[in-house]
């Protein structure tokens, strides 16, 4: 019963992207329309580990605000509804590798050539042709030859801007943004949040993507070169149940 379950499941789910993907045949992906990120179903705010708060020192007959960095308004992204330009340069380089050798050999024996001269009984229980002081005598021999190298180079370069959705109580901001991009039939989806201090931003409102804490970036697309590219949910399947 659980596996006719599964193989309708299966059957439906397949059915339900045939019929997304006919439903768009000949057309290019749509984009997604511009919405409030925080009436996202799937938004939580974000909550983190605050200091206590404090009060603002204030001099007498002085013109500077404490937190302040410059006697004009400040340009930089402050607010909810504020917008920040994120700078993604990723230039990552790894390479390891592995080697793991093991050998060993084992050999038992052992006899009773002497048991308190009942020795000469086992000739009547056993054949003639056993020798007491070589009953049991056993080898055994194992060896393990492992080899694995990762190599791995990445290098993406992107800018996006981001909104800020959150003011966190010690000042922290909280961003995120989305871009998209449809060439031909291919549709590019991009995605960055994160959490940033209001100093690490740049005169030219710009943060680099390394400031960013907790930061969710994805770079990813749909359309006619990415369906060829995935695999078909039936190959999927046995690449999870098939033991070999």
């Amino acid at each position: 019963m659980i596996r006719r379950l599964s193989l309708l499941l299966l059957l439906a789910t397949t059915a339900c992207d045939n019929v997304e993907r006919l439903s768009r045949l000949g057309s290019a992906p749509e984009m997604a329309p511009i919405t409030n990120p925080t009436a996202d179903p799937r938004y939580r705010p974000v909550s983190m580990p605050m200091p206590a708060p404090q009060e603002p020192m204030l001099a007498s007959n002085s013109l500077w605000r404490p937190g302040s960095r410059t006697f004009l308004r400040d340009q930089r992204a402050a607010s909810v509804g504020d917008i920040i330009t994120v700078l993604v340069s990723v230039q990552d380089t790894a390479e390891l590798q592995n080697r793991t050798q093991r050998s060993r050999n084992n050999s038992e024996s052992m006899g009773l050539p002497r048991i308190g001269g009942l020795e000469s009984s086992i000739t009547r229980i056993l054949p003639n042709t056993v020798d007491p002081s070589r009953l049991i005598e056993a080898s055994s021999g194992s060896g393990v030859d492992g080899n694995g190298t990762i190599k791995r180079n990445e290098s993406i370069t992107l800018r996006v801007a981001a909104t800020i959705t959150q003011v966190l109580p010690n000042g922290n901001l909280v961003l995120t943004g989305r871009q998209q991009m449809r060439v031909n039939s291919e549709l590019r989806d991009l995605t960055i949040a994160g959490i940033i201090r209001p100093q690490d931003i740049a005169s030219d409102n710009t943060i680099r993507h390394d400031r960013l804490a907790e930061a969710r970036i994805t770079y990813g697309g749909r359309g006619t070169v990415s369906d060829v590219q995935r695999p078909r949910l039936g190959q999927e399947l046995m690449d999870v149940i098939l033991p070999f």
